[in-house]
């Protein structure tokens, strides 16, 4: 008789989950960096002195956040399709990753335009006005002194925008991409269930480690930009 629980199948688990990773990581990346972007956008439109610009980009901003990510990820997924076909497009045959990728960069860009805003806003503008005075350019001021400082104060958000980003993606498997939680599905599913609760502490095994991964690294680089900003004051 096979027993409950057997732990070998979490270690056989995680080296066949692992080459999975590479979509996983595609489609974060490619999330995060157009999420960034177009966050940036949001945030330069946010600190506007266009009163239109700051509404409508709030108004993204409330509706992402108020819109849960697998909601998100099938009005994407389904609506953005059905809308198309009344125009005459036919997005039935795009990879499903696209779908994935778009919903994701939609909520991140939201999340980033806010860590953006408010890191801008708590770096003291007197010091653009002084960097000023003593002969830099605005751009020069902005890059050697507004910057350095508002990259510091965004970077710890930045990270924990990451690690969510990539534990919401986990959601992707929902619509048919074969991602790490993907295949842990399909392991599943090809032991008629069994030995689920073991597959699913392989799949916690990788993103716990995933998720230390990035927040060691985030903490690095916020001690490195912090040391620069220092040396920066001082000189």
């Amino acid at each position: 008789m096979d027993k409950y629980f057997d732990a070998s199948y979490i270690w056989n688990a995680i080296p066949v989950l692992l080459p999975f990773l590479k979509v996983t990581f595609l489609v974060a990346g490619s999330s995060i960096v157009l999420g960034t972007l177009f966050g940036l956008l949001l945030a330069v439109a946010k600190l506007s002195s266009l009163k239109i610009l700051q509404r409508l980009a709030n108004l993204y901003t409330t509706i992402m956040r108020c819109t849960p990510s697998i909601v998100l990820l099938f009005l994407v997924y389904y609506g953005v399709p059905a809308l198309a076909e009344n125009f005459g497009l036919n997005l039935h045959s795009i990879e499903t990753a696209f779908f994935v990728v778009v919903t994701f960069t939609l909520q991140f860009a939201a999340i980033m335009s806010e860590v953006i805003r408010s890191a801008y806003l708590a770096v003291n503008k007197g010091q653009f006005e002084a960097a000023v005075s003593v002969g830099l350019t605005p751009f020069q001021a902005y890059r050697r002194i507004i910057f350095p400082q508002a990259l510091v104060i965004a970077l710890p958000n930045f990270g924990n925008g990451m690690i969510a980003l990539l534990q919401e993606g986990a959601l992707a498997y929902t619509i048919g991409l074969i991602d790490i939680v993907g295949k842990a599905n399909l392991i599943i599913a090809s032991n008629i269930n069994a030995h689920a609760l073991e597959i699913f502490i392989a799949l916690a095994i990788v993103y716990w480690v995933l998720s230390i991964i990035i927040e060691k690294f985030f903490t690095m680089l916020e001690k490195f930009f912090s040391k620069g900003k220092r040396t920066l004051e001082t000189t």
